[in-house]
């Protein structure tokens, strides 16, 4: 049974979060930022109109979301009372405040992600390393692990572009994902993820090392202005579609966006490239190669900014865009995070899309100095 400590602890985090959260203050905001979407020509403008319902829901979730914490904290108080009373039984009671504490745990993550970039829907492109068959089929397995990752949570993915391995597996993969938060969570996910196992594809039966390089960028909506210099962009287009037969697409739907960046801050020079293959209609194809243009543009000026704001941050790890961050060694039964030091034994969970716990830590170890 759990002890009156416990208790004690998720209602001081219960109460802590009502403070954190500010949700007097976010109740009186609801009910005037509700108002002005009654006015009747409010969708006269359908950006702003999306703009302002998206600010009313992001205020309801924060309300309803610590209304649910508070109730369950509640319902575990009573409990005690009604186990007294054999009204409830001790198993019935630890199963309630497992509840609570998931629930009170669940939003003091979200909390956890406070920069404006956090909210926003996710880029994410998977590159195969060095290595050929091996390399490919690790990235083949990492793209499956993002999207049961992401349909466990409910967000909405898209394939935007896919170039298949040689013999098996993938060469690169970009994702779309789609859904709230999910820039806040796959963050923790850029860098170099590094597979260790005995190869199926090796006869000898070797102990063979992976890499695939994973890249996460928020995905801008048309609320982010980004300005692109159309004397940097050259267009090309070809023909998508698998290996042969019909899946072959005889029309030229596939479209390929160069475009010629200089860093306003350091004017080094690089060419940024883009492919889209989502559908079978060109025009949506480019629409989309610029949005996703666009999102690598907007992260480079992020990393502009992290990079100034951990100038001072010395004593932890750094984050860095290439650095190898997490091991998955199957034959050992072990995942593990280089950066937070955070390890796991089942793998078949991790490979399942069970990455909560990585994501967690990292945002324990990470967020309060991004937030500074």
């Amino acid at each position: 049974m759990i002890t009156q400590d416990q208790i004690k602890n998720l209602q001081e985090r219960s109460n802590a979060l009502k403070r954190y959260l500010d949700i007097d203050g976010k109740r009186v905001e609801m009910e005037e930022e509700e108002l002005r979407t009654h006015v009747p020509d409010f969708w006269n403008d359908q950006k702003a109109a999306e703009a302002q319902m998206r600010k009313v829901k992001t205020l309801r979730f924060w309300i309803e979301g610590y209304e649910e914490v508070a109730s369950l904290v509640d319902e575990v108080v009573l409990g005690v009372d009604f186990v007294k009373e054999e009204l409830l039984t001790e198993a019935e009671l630890d199963d309630l405040y497992a509840k609570a504490l998931d629930k009170v745990e669940k939003l003091e993550l979200r909390n956890m992600l406070r920069q404006e970039e956090d909210k926003m829907d996710v880029v994410l492109k998977i590159n195969a390393g060095a290595g050929g068959t091996e390399a490919q089929d690790w990235a083949s397995m990492l793209m499956r692990m993002y999207l049961r990752w992401a349909e466990r949570h409910g967000y909405k993915t898209a394939i935007a572009h896919l170039i298949e391995g040689d013999e098996a597996g993938i060469k690169s993969v970009t994702i779309d994902i789609t859904g709230d938060f999910a820039y806040g969570y796959l963050k923790s996910e850029n860098g170099v993820h590094r597979l260790v196992r005995v190869s199926p594809y090796n006869a000898q039966g070797k102990r063979m090392t992976s890499f695939a390089s994973v890249f996460v960028t928020p995905l801008i909506d048309d609320t982010i202005e980004i300005k692109l210099d159309p004397a940097c962009i050259s267009w090309d287009t070809f023909r998508s579609g698998g290996a042969g037969g019909q899946n072959v697409n005889k029309v030229e739907s596939g479209v390929r966006i160069r475009y010629q960046y200089k860093d306003p801050y350091t004017g080094e020079e690089e060419e940024i490239l883009v492919e889209n293959t989502e559908t079978r209609d060109q025009p949506k194809n480019r629409e989309n190669a610029i949005r996703n243009l666009k999102s690598i543009l907007y992260e480079k000026e992020l990393q502009h900014r992290r990079a100034e704001q951990r100038k001072i941050e010395d004593s932890k790890m750094k984050i860095e865009w290439g650095s190898q961050i997490r091991s998955y060694v199957f034959d050992d039964r072990r995942v593990k995070d280089h950066r937070t030091n955070y390890q796991t034994s089942d793998v078949n969970g991790v490979m399942d899309g069970d990455l909560d716990d990585f994501i967690k830590a990292f945002l324990m170890e990470f967020a309060g100095a991004e937030a500074e």
